[in-house]
C-alpha cells in the first residue's frame, strides 16, 4: 500500500531526476551555440533554463504516455517506483561524469521496466506500448539524421554565394532563437516524464481519482528542471560541441533547428523521445553533409553504443535496486 510518507520519497526523487536532467540533458539544447560562441555560457544557461521552464508546462501528452503505456498501475507499488527512479539517477549521474550523452529517456524506461519485472515478472509489462515507444526512441535520431543533412544542404545551396564570414555573423545571431527553440522543445519532451511518473504514483495512491497531471506537479517540474539546467552541464558540451565535428554557426542553427522541430513534433504527439539522440544525430546530419570525413565516427560510435546499452542498464540497475530495498523496507 502506498502512504504519504512514500509518494514524499517518490516525489522528491522524480523531482531529483529533473534537476540531473536538467544539467545532463539540457546541455544539449545549448551546446552549439555556446561552442560557436554565438552565446556566453552565462546567458545560454539563463535562456535554456527559461525557455525549459516554458516547454515543460507546453502540455502533458508525453506524461500520459509514460504514465499509461509501460507498466500496469496494478503493479506499480511504491518500492517498483522508487527503484526505478533511483536505478536511472544513477546511470545518469555515471554517465554524465564521463561526458558520455546518454539518454534520460532510456534511462527512466529502462528503470521502470527493471523494477516492475523484478516484482512481478514481464508479465507485468506493457510490452506493445513499450515497443511503440522503443520505436520513436529508435527513428527519431534517424529522422533526426536525414532532416538535419537535408536543411543543411538547402542552407548551403541558399547561402552558397555569401561570403562565409558574413553567413556566420548572421547564423551566429540566428543561434540565439535557435537556442531558444531547442530548448522549449526540450522541456516540452523531457519535463513531463517525471509528471507521468508521479501522477502514476498519485493515482496508486488514490489521491487522484484517474490520470492527469496536477498544476503543482507541472510547476514542480518545470522550477527542478530549470534548477538544473542553472547547473550546467560542461562535460556534455564538449562532448556535442566540438568532438562530434567542427561547428560553425550556420551548422548550430541547422542542428538547433533540426531538434528543436523533431523533438517538440514528438512532444505534440505524446512520444517520448530521446532529446540526447536527437541533438545528436542532428549534429552528425548537418556535419555529413558539410564534409563526410569532418565527422568523427570513432566519438559518434561511442555515443550510439551509449544509446544501446542505456535501457538495459539502467534496468539492471534498478532491478538491484529493488532487490535491496526489499530486504530493507
Amino acid at each position: 500500500m502506498f502512504s504519504l510518507v512514500m509518494v514524499i520519497v517518490i516525489v522528491v526523487l522524480a523531482l531529483t531526476f529533473d534537476y540531473i536532467n536538467g544539467f545532463h540533458d539540457t546541455a544539449n539544447a545549448i551546446a552549439t551555440s555556446v561552442s560557436t560562441k554565438a552565446l556566453s555560457p552565462r546567458m545560454a544557461i539563463l535562456i535554456a533554463a527559461t525557455f525549459n521552464f516554458l516547454g515543460a508546462l507546453s502540455g502533458t501528452a508525453v506524461a500520459a504516455t509514460i504514465g499509461k503505456n509501460i507498466v500496469d498501475s496494478q503493479d506499480v507499488v511504491p518500492l517498483v517506483i522508487i527503484a526505478a527512479l533511483i536505478g536511472a539517477i544513477i546511470w545518469n549521474l555515471v554517465t554524465w561524469f564521463f561526458g558520455i550523452p546518454s539518454s534520460s529517456s532510456h534511462a527512466l524506461i529502462g528503470g521502470l521496466i527493471g523494477a516492475v519485472i523484478a516484482r512481478s515478472g514481464s508479465g507485468a509489462v506493457l510490452w506493445e506500448g513499450f515497443l511503440k515507444i522503443v520505436a520513436g526512441l529508435v527513428s527519431s535520431p534517424v529522422i533526426g539524421l536525414v532532416m538535419g543533412s537535408i536543411v543543411m544542404t538547402l542552407l548551403f545551396w541558399v547561402f552558397k554565394r555569401s561570403s562565409p564570414v558574413k553567413t556566420n555573423h548572421k547564423f551566429r545571431r540566428l543561434q540565439i532563437l535557435s537556442a531558444c527553440m531547442a530548448s522549449f522543445a526540450h522541456g516540452s519532451n523531457d519535463a513531463q516524464k517525471s509528471m507521468g511518473i508521479i501522477a502514476l504514483s498519485l493515482v496508486s495512491a488514490g489521491m487522484i481519482s484517474s490520470f492527469y497531471v496536477p498544476l503543482w506537479v507541472k510547476i514542480s517540474c518545470a522550477l527542478a528542471m530549470s534548477a538544473g539546467t542553472a547547473v550546467g552541464g560542461w562535460k556534455i558540451i564538449r562532448t556535442m560541441g566540438g568532438k562530434i565535428f567542427r561547428i560553425e554557426p550556420i551548422n548550430g542553427f541547422a542542428a538547433d533547428f533540426t531538434s528543436a522541430a523533431v523533438i517538440y513534433s514528438a512532444s505534440l504527439m505524446g512520444a517520448p523521445v530521446s532529446t540526447t539522440h536527437v541533438v545528436s544525430s542532428s549534429i552528425m546530419g548537418v556535419g555529413a553533409a558539410k564534409r563526410l570525413k569532418g565527422v568523427r565516427w570513432i566519438i559518434a560510435r561511442q555515443i550510439i553504443i551509449a544509446w544501446l546499452v542505456t535501457i538495459p542498464s539502467a534496468a539492471l540497475m534498478s532491478t538491484l535496486c529493488y532487490k535491496l530495498l526489499v530486504l530493507f523496507v
